[in-house]
């Protein structure tokens, strides 16, 4: 039987074939159904049926939130469903937006209403807590830094190890479906992060001039050996946030596949800034997002949310869609993204 993926969007209601779900009694048995499973997937069911959830935000929206016994909270999702979390679970996001986890390991983000609710809750509060009915509860980042990301040698014994699990052996398997529906140019491509080179290389053999780059040297030293005999395929060892002056504006499109998962979700905007950067105008992004609840890493996970956010004011989205046919560990996390380089 074929899996089923159902979308939440981004108030938190569920999506059948592209309709928002108003049956609210419907609406509230899927919420009451959904669970967290392989730690960072989350599924619900109705009448036997099981299905994936894609959700744009937080998998839960939080409408309203109310006090609840000594060290918990009270939310209403959409649909009118209740539920409980403890306030140990909360949050923070670079948005100021609040997160939190139900008591069933669901997690939630406080809608605009339910954050000013959750305020007006508060004895008081700072940057790295609130403190309710006289007691203090931290509120960390919502995804936790990693400052050993930031070293060469971390990532040459992440390859020589494999953990966890970046090498794929071959090129992304979207590539193959989405670069024809594309028709692009050819034209001057840079991968950043470019692992093995395998993405890099795909690129190359449709007829690209391929510039690759990776930190580590295990990782350059693996894609050379693989791929040396390509000519239009450029392999460079570099820090992706200290690329060459004529790096800028020198390339028509920038693929990206698992280096914003990997470095440490502070550098994201900076990521995102490299990109544009390199970029010629009017020059393209192709992206291949991982969205999941998976707040430390790497892989860092994140979800549409956050990437419409960071990329909304330097490009201009032309496809955006959940791929659903990558490898099993992957599929329903990956999201496909074609953008335009603002002028």
């Amino acid at each position: 039987m074929a899996e089923r993926y159902l979308p939440i969007d981004e108030e938190g209601y569920f999506v059948f074939d592209g309709r928002r779900v108003n049956d609210e009694e419907l609406g509230r048995k899927l919420l009451e159904n959904l669970i967290p499973v392989q730690k960072d997937r989350f599924v619900t069911s109705i009448d036997g049926q099981q299905a994936w959830i894609e959700s744009f935000d937080a998998p839960l929206v939080v409408r309203h939130i109310e006090h609840g016994p000594e060290g918990f909270g009270s939310i209403h999702a959409p649909y009118r469903t209740p539920m409980r979390f403890a306030l140990a679970t909360l949050c923070v996001d670079e948005w100021d937006r609040f997160h939190g986890l139900t008591e069933n390991g669901v997690p939630f983000i406080l809608s605009r209403t339910a954050q000013v609710e959750f305020f007006d809750m508060l004895d008081e509060f700072d940057d790295e807590s609130v403190t309710i009915k006289g007691k203090r509860y931290p509120t960390p980042q919502w995804l936790s830094p990693g400052p050993e990301t930031k070293a060469s040698a971390f990532w040459t014994n992440i390859y020589k190890t494999e953990e966890p699990g970046w090498e794929l052996g071959h090129e992304s398997v979207i590539l193959p479906a989405v670069l024809p529906q594309l028709k692009l140019n050819k034209g001057r491509v840079l991968v950043l992060g470019c692992g093995s080179g395998h993405d890099a290389a795909y690129f190359a053999r449709q007829g690209h001039m391929v510039t690759a780059v990776d930190f580590s040297e295990e990782a350059v030293r693996r894609a050379r050996a693989n791929y040396s005999e390509i000519e239009n395929l450029k392999i460079v060892q570099a820090d992706a946030f200290s690329l060459p002056k004529e790096y800028a504006e020198r390339f028509d499109l920038v693929f990206e596949h698992t280096c914003y998962c990997a470095v440490s979700p502070e550098r994201r905007d900076d990521l995102v800034d490299v990109w544009k950067r390199c970029l010629v105008a009017h020059g393209d992004l192709l992206a291949v997002f991982l969205v999941n609840e998976k707040r430390t890493g790497p892989p860092f996970g994140g979800s549409e949310w956050e990437v419409r956010e960071r990329l909304k004011g330097s490009f201009d989205f032309l496809f955006w869609t959940r791929w659903r046919q990558s490898e099993e560990s992957r599929r329903g996390k990956e999201l496909v993204v074609y953008a335009r380089k603002k002028s």
